[in-house]
């Protein structure tokens, strides 16, 4: 089992990115995938997580309307389009996730695996 981000970078506020978690070990059908930040000198939250079985997303209420998040199965990767960014979006991105189960159960007893995490700084 494998999972490697890529995307993150340095952007303007109002500014966009799409971060990408490439997964190995996952069969797309029943697995939860999502992804958490971390900001500096705060504990890390939930971003965003699909549910692979029937497609459902959760989002944090902080980047509603803002983020979107997708996943391609035939690439086993998953993707968090990250639009109208601001500086508190700043952090470490890590991409986390749970084979065979839904997001409500990953986030309530945490994701299995992690990521190394991806850094995305938004400037003022």
């Amino acid at each position: 089992v494998q999972l490697v981000e890529s995307g993150g970078g340095l952007v303007q506020a109002g500014g966009s990115l799409r971060l990408s978690c490439t997964t190995s070990g996952f069969t797309f059908a029943d697995d939860a995938i999502g992804w958490f930040r971390q900001a500096p000198g705060k504990e890390r939250e939930v971003v965003s997580c699909i549910s692979t079985d029937d497609g459902h997303t959760y989002y944090a209420d902080s980047v509603k309307g803002r983020f979107t998040l997708s996943g391609v199965n035939a690439k086993k990767t998953v993707y968090l389009q990250m639009d109208k960014l601001k500086p508190e979006d700043t952090g470490v991105y890590y991409c986390a996730a749970t084979p065979r189960t839904t997001c409500n159960m990953a986030l309530y007893y945490g994701p299995r695996y992690w990521g190394k995490g991806t850094l995305v700084t938004v400037s003022s």
